[in-house]
């Protein structure tokens, strides 16, 4: 059970949060538990929203190879809620195969054969964990996949919204309300309060 007071956002008068509402619902088909959870904080909730819709409208990555570093950021950081949230984004929202969905939630980087998006999410995966260690080499291997440095600072501010989202819903304990495939699929049998 959440840790905080559920608000549900659909019931504001402002139309900003009704917008946020009406495009998560045309990426998910849904409100979210988790955006119930960040209204708590309205005001940041919007600004929070704002700035993740710019990661994802603009710059130079595709929202497809967003969505697989949600997912291989969010399974990394143990966040069930969060990878199922991106799975939908890519399963729903874009139409993806919900097959190679699975596959790729459940083997990651092995079942990727575009050197690009490999590439990217395994960048991704090391800011996550290994941010101090970067190097030059890793940075320049980006460049020659095509990221100017724009993309390379999206894709790092990507990683950082991403882990943002992963901490409050794992911290506050964000009541599960994605398919439960996607949570079997990628943790097997989770206790409850482990999202």
């Amino acid at each position: 059970m959440a840790r905080v007071e559920l608000i549900d956002p659909r019931k504001s008068n402002d139309e900003e949060i009704q917008g946020i509402c009406d495009w998560v619902t045309e990426m998910e088909g849904m409100v979210p538990n988790h955006f119930f959870i960040e209204m708590n904080f309205p005001e940041f909730f919007k600004a929070k929203l704002a700035a993740t819709k710019v990661l994802w409208q603009f710059g130079e990555l595709s929202l497809p190879e967003i969505q697989h570093v949600g997912i291989a950021v969010s399974k990394a950081n143990s966040c069930s809620y969060c990878t199922a949230a991106f799975c939908t984004v890519l399963n729903h929202g874009m139409k993806t195969d919900e097959e190679y969905v699975k596959s790729f939630l459940e083997n990651g980087v092995e079942v990727i054969l575009d050197e690009r998006l490999k590439n990217i999410i395994n960048f991704a995966l090391r800011v996550n964990k290994e941010m101090h260690n970067i190097t030059d080499q890793q940075v320049e291997d980006l460049r020659h996949i095509g990221l100017t440095d724009r993309g390379i600072v999206q894709l790092i501010n990507l990683v950082s919204d991403f882990a943002s989202y992963n901490r409050l819903n794992l911290a506050l304990r964000t009541d599960y309300d994605y398919r439960d495939m996607w949570r079997q699929v990628g943790f097997g049998n989770l206790p409850e309060n482990n999202q």
